[in-house]
């Protein structure tokens, strides 16, 4: 990303973290992975967005752009899984293994995923695959 694509992504991200809605983000993400096609952070947090959104058909393709971008990302595996659970697809087992394993090898990583969690279940307190995927991480 340049200079210009990081600041419209710290806004975007600013005015999420001060509690704008999800679905008046999405623009936002849409046009920042517009941008920088290539940022996995752009895709992730776009597919968390339209998760968030009731979007998960969306969310699917953005959570699998930012997967095959950067495999190593939990957070993005997260939001494949909750995209998988929404669109009743299979292959969640693989990616809630895959951040389970990182847990283990990155575990500072913990307390971030927790928070993440924290926030979906926040603004969206009903919502039932993430309440699976924190049962299944034990968090």
């Amino acid at each position: 990303m340049d200079s210009t694509e990081e600041n419209l992504f710290d806004n975007a991200m600013s005015r999420y973290q001060s509690g704008a809605e999800a679905k008046d983000l999405i623009e936002d993400f849409e046009a920042i992975t517009t941008a920088a096609p290539n940022q996995s952070a752009g895709w992730t947090c776009l597919a968390w967005l339209q998760l968030l959104s009731d979007q998960p058909e969306l969310a699917l393709r953005s959570a699998r752009t930012a997967v095959k971008l950067n495999g190593q990302d939990p957070q993005a595996r997260i939001n494949l899984s909750l995209a998988l659970l929404e669109t009743q697809s299979k292959g969640v087992r693989d990616h809630i293994e895959f951040v389970k394993r990182a847990l283990v090898v990155v575990p500072e990583v913990e307390q971030e995923l927790k928070k993440s969690i924290d926030d979906g279940l926040d603004r969206k307190p009903e919502w039932k695959a993430l309440k699976k995927v924190k049962d299944w991480l034990e968090f």
